[in-house]
């Protein structure tokens, strides 16, 4: 049997997680801000709702992704919210990358309204998406999470329970810090191969190979060779999850140096204006530290 499934947020990932969705043969009710998102989607079989809380009642299991903690909490708290169609059943997942505190607070609201929660943030960017292959950790209670493997299944190839409510952004927190600093890494290897005079396609191949190797060296070094700043992931977004990531640390008194460190450099690259370019453009604060002319 298939879940009548509402979909809430149809941009670069959300579009292609609700095509997988209704090409698994679930019935989807779609709902965006703007058009486009649902144009795209009614094309491909979904059915378009007036709002929030209509996707919900026409919905068995609600999936959001959206921009940050502020749009969740309007979507699922506000004026025609997911909250104003709750009804027996139903179940609200949201797989938005926001504060952990902020999605305690709307779980909590509601579970008052009989509506069990799950944070169930991803990573694997635009691809992952329309492949299907995310990775997906999930926060929540045991029952919600289980009956909802089937769908997180259709959406990605790890699906990990990681605990109560928060604990699935908590962990995306931690991949955001690991992504983040291993591709500060990579900026100052790549500079310091160009400044000591060194092919750097060559380092790349060579490190690639060895313990050095990570998924940003393989993935973005090349893009910085190339002068390809095009988004896969833009700074702008990388930073709103660095905020998240270093306002959980202070909380629990946690420092956090190296994850500052880039937060800053990042910061470096916004003040240019280029914030909507992709994450690889980081190495542009490092050149320049450098002194390095592209």
């Amino acid at each position: 049997m298939t879940d009548r499934i509402g979909f809430i947020g149809l941009g670069i990932m959300g579009r292609p997680m609700a095509r997988n969705l209704i090409k698994a043969g679930h019935q989807t009710t779609v709902w965006n801000r703007s058009r486009p998102g649902i144009e795209a989607l009614i094309a491909d079989g979904a059915e378009e709702a007036a709002n929030p809380a209509e996707v919900a009642r026409r919905s068995d299991l609600v999936i959001t992704i959206v921009g940050d903690s502020p749009d969740v909490e309007e979507v699922a708290l506000g004026p025609n919210g997911i909250i104003e169609g709750a009804h027996e059943g139903l179940v609200y997942i949201d797989m938005s990358t926001i504060s952990p505190e902020v999605t305690r607070r709307i779980s909590d609201r509601l579970s008052e309204a009989n509506v069990a929660m799950l944070d169930a943030p991803v990573s694997g960017g635009d691809q992952g998406a329309i492949q299907g292959t995310l990775s997906i950790m999930v926060g929540g209670k045991d029952a919600a999470f289980e009956r909802c493997r089937p769908v997180f299944e259709v959406l990605g190839k790890k699906v990990v329970h990681c605990g109560s409510s928060g604990s699935g952004q908590v962990v995306k927190l931690c991949n955001q810090v690991a992504v983040s600093l291993t591709n500060l890494a990579v900026c100052e290897a790549l500079t310091l191969c160009r400044k000591a005079g060194v092919d750097p396609e060559r380092m790349i191949e060579a490190v690639g190979a060895g313990a050095g190797s990570s998924w940003q060296l393989l993935n973005l070094a090349p893009k910085m060779l190339a002068r390809d700043f095009a988004p896969g992931f833009k700074i702008d977004h990388q930073q709103k999850d660095l905020r998240h990531a270093l306002a959980t640390a202070e909380a629990i008194d946690l420092p956090l140096t190296g994850t500052s460190l880039v937060h800053q450099l990042f910061a470096a690259v916004q003040a240019e204006g280029l914030g909507g370019e992709g994450t690889q453009a980081l190495v542009k604060a490092v050149e320049k530290l450098a002194a390095l002319k592209a």
